[in-house]
């Protein structure tokens, strides 16, 4: 039997539809200002004039055709909004669009110029209120919300159980927490007078780990209570990015500054060791079976690995560049990273140490993501600079997805200034990505790899017209 379920929120009924994952249907409810829409539910982007199909577990049973007050807004207005009900009869306008309609099983389609089509189901059984994007003709990905946050987002993550998505302010004073279903704001966890760099999850999802820059500091957080249990110095400098090791008994932090590893024993919150390694380290991966850990270096460019059992440096490329992040496969023995001095990505079959480049990036890569099948990197482009790193630059940045096989740019978002955060959710099926000085977070849908293997690049060529700023 096919069901649906509603969760008020805020006076606010939204639709849940059966089977498809919350986070997909109620993103797209919160706008730059933090508003709620009463109705977030996510349509269908047609492309080459294929037919949406409702979604998974959709409402069929029927419902009195009584008239209700519906509102369609778009971002950009002026698309041509036609609501067809179950008899075939048709109501067309323009967006915004506001007025009564006689309620049922109706089908919504958005058509604009330049843009994909976007048609859905919806269930009109009360007055609703609707805010939809549309997305530039060809690209394979669905803008789905915007979220503000506050001060410089640093990072965005899902937490293990896709439940929630924190994100870290550098500007602030800690993070903040947001439901990952409706992207209301759950709570603020405030580490002292500075704010949050990165943060990392126990496999259980019950702890959360962020660093601090200022206090060179590691803080354990309580994921259920959102309070801090205790705060680990790392007797390093400038401290970073974190790994867990595979039994989560210690946690490694690169010391932007002091060019070490900080070894924590999280039994008794101390450091073990301080691991000389390349100049100013940042990304960090511990290998499956915990004997080395992978350390970019962005000083000169370097990927390395650190042998655990002695302590020893082994470099594996020298770009000259300034290597950022890492994000491991190990399910298919991979490691990659990405180089923002080069705009380069690059993989590392974690058997061999062989290392070979996989793309090229758009202008200063920052963070990058797996998909949970590891068929698809995404890579967050800063874009180029500023008179400083505080300040917007010439264009506008972006988020690109590259097969992991091919090194073929599958699809390309448009950002906004600086994006720089960036995760896909446990499900693999939501993206999610920081404008650093927009203080945004944007989610959008991810298609099958399928859908992205056949859609002929996406906007990968198209959307670099769209960088320079106007």
């Amino acid at each position: 039997m096919r069901t649906v379920t509603r969760l008020t929120t805020a006076g606010a009924v939204v639709v849940v539809i059966g089977l498809v994952a919350a986070v997909l249907v109620l993103t797209g409810r919160l706008d730059l200002t933090g508003r709620t829409p009463p109705d977030g539910r996510v349509g269908t982007a047609d492309r080459a004039g294929s037919a949406a199909q409702p979604a998974a577990g959709e409402q069929t049973a029927d419902v009195a055709p009584a008239p209700h007050r519906l509102a369609v807004t778009t971002q950009p207005p002026g698309a041509q909004l036609s609501i067809v009900r179950a008899d075939g009869s048709t109501t067309r306008a323009r967006t915004p669009f506001t007025g009564t309609v006689l309620g049922g099983r109706l089908r919504l389609t958005l058509v604009h110029p330049g843009y994909n089509r976007l048609s859905e189901p919806l269930l009109l059984d009360r007055d609703r209120s609707l805010r939809r994007w549309l997305d530039p003709a060809g690209l394979l990905h669905h803008k789905l919300a915007v979220v503000a946050t506050g001060p410089a987002p640093k990072q965005v993550a899902f937490t293990p159980d896709g439940r929630e998505l924190w994100v870290t302010l550098l500007g602030g004073h800690g993070m903040q927490v947001f439901d990952a279903a409706t992207l209301r704001r759950k709570a603020e966890v405030r580490l002292g007078q500075h704010g949050a760099v990165e943060v990392v999850f126990s496999r259980d999802g019950r702890t959360v780990y962020a660093s601090q820059m200022e206090s060179a500091s590691v803080f354990e957080i309580d994921r259920s209570t959102h309070r801090v249990r205790r705060q680990m110095p790392t007797k390093g400098v400038w401290s970073k990015v974190m790994a867990l090791s595979p039994d989560e008994k210690t946690i490694y932090v690169a010391n932007w500054v002091s060019n070490d590893v900080s070894e924590i024993d999280l039994v008794s919150g101390r450091v073990r060791r301080l691991l000389p390694t390349v100049q100013t380290p940042r990304g960090l991966y511990a290998s499956p079976d915990g004997r080395r850990l992978y350390v970019a270096g962005y000083g000169r460019g370097e990927l390395a690995y650190l042998d655990l059992g002695t302590g020893r440096s082994t470099t594996l490329l020298h770009t000259g560049g300034a290597m950022r992040h890492l994000v491991g496969d190990p399910a298919h023995g991979r490691l990659y990273a990405d180089d923002m001095g080069t705009d380069e990505t690059f993989v590392v079959d974690l058997r061999t140490t062989e290392v070979r480049k996989l793309a090229r990036t758009d202008s200063t890569p920052n963070t990058i993501d797996l998909s949970p099948d590891g068929r698809v990197l995404y890579v967050s482009n800063r874009g180029r600079n500023g008179s400083n790193y505080y300040l917007p630059g010439p264009e506008w940045g972006s988020v690109l997805a590259i097969d992991t096989r091919t090194g073929r740019v599958l699809d390309a978002i448009v950002g906004g200034n600086q994006p720089t955060g960036l995760d896909v959710s446990p499900d693999g099926r939501t993206l999610a990505y920081s404008d650093f000085l927009d203080d945004r977070v944007t989610l959008y849908a991810i298609p099958p790899y399928a859908t992205l293997a056949a859609g002929k690049g996406g906007r990968a060529e198209a959307h670099l017209a769209d960088l320079p700023k106007k």
